[in-house]
């Protein structure tokens, strides 16, 4: 029996996005569902009924969420190509600690340099360059954060980079002046055609930034 595997996603979702790489690391052919957030589908609210919210990857109709989970999911059902997360228990778990690190202060911070103006702009970047330059950090002169080749840690990441040109436009600054070294990490990772072809195009994640921007009241100028 052909296996069955739908993806509820929003186009911009760096978490999404995550989903989108792994599936394509594993050659794993899935229907792309589209969700309008403001009016979730029935099918989504169905399958994450605790937080509804997307993404949401449903096998053989059972719905897998949280987008660590299911890279993780994903890693272990079709384990025959492209391993994804170390195969030694300690390199494991701290794939996952560093994973849950991104997860904890990551996307904060970032959203704050694009929604926010003033001192809380300014401040929030500060918040986003430190906490880039820790990864940095764990990343040191390793060509992917697991080694010699692209996995777990790098796909919790990665997806991110999809909007790194909407907090430098939002925020007036140069990621690449503050970590040149994550800066060339992610030449290396798109570089990889089921990286790059997994993640949207920059320019439309900055033009649905200020979509939202000019619905809250943002200034846009």
């Amino acid at each position: 029996m052909a296996e069955k595997v739908i993806l509820l996603d929003f186009f911009a979702s760096m978490f999404g996005m995550r989903v989108r790489v792994a599936l394509a690391a594993k050659g794993v052919e899935y229907e792309f569902r589209e969700e309008d957030l403001p009016n979730k589908s029935q099918l989504l609210l169905q399958s994450n009924p605790i937080h509804k919210k997307i993404p949401v990857l449903i096998h053989n109709d059972k719905p897998v969420c949280e987008s660590l989970i299911i890279v993780e999911y994903i890693d272990e059902v079709w384990n025959q190509k492209y391993p994804l997360l170390p195969s030694h228990p300690y390199q494991r778990a701290q794939a996952r600690f560093w994973a849950d690190y991104i997860d904890k202060k990551l996307y904060d911070a970032a959203r704050k340099t694009w929604t926010k103006s003033g001192e809380e702009l300014e401040a929030g970047k500060k918040e986003f360059v430190e906490i880039l330059k820790q990864l940095e950090s764990e990343l040191g002169d390793k060509a992917f954060f697991g080694g010699e080749s692209f996995g777990f840690l790098d796909v919790a990441l990665v997806t991110y980079t999809a909007w790194f040109h909407t907090y430098e436009k939002c925020g007036g600054f140069s990621i690449g002046e503050h970590c040149p070294t994550l800066s060339a990490w992610v030449k290396r990772c798109l570089e990889i055609d089921f990286v790059s072809n997994s993640l949207i195009d920059p320019t439309k994640v900055y033009e649905f930034a200020l979509k939202i921007r000019k619905v809250f009241g943002i200034d846009t100028s």
